[in-house]
């Protein structure tokens, strides 16, 4: 199934990654980029795993919509 994210959180607070260097607009460029894309995966908990092994960044909340072919 394809999905298309229309809002998303990402845990940029988290220790994962060195937060320190990410400045608001790194940020904002991440959820726009990740908004852009169409995404392929099987169910929801698939959609987040590949969105969360795309960007490298934990997911807080996520609304997407189905795109129909």
């Amino acid at each position: 199934m394809q999905f298309q994210v229309t809002k998303i959180e990402f845990d940029f607070d988290s220790d994962i990654l060195d937060t320190e260097q990410m400045t608001d607009e790194d940020c904002q460029e991440i959820i726009d980029e990740t908004m852009s894309t169409t995404w392929e995966a099987c169910d929801e908990e698939d959609l987040i795993d590949e969105i969360t092994s795309a960007t490298g960044w934990c997911i807080n909340s996520i609304d997407y919509r189905h795109i129909l072919k």
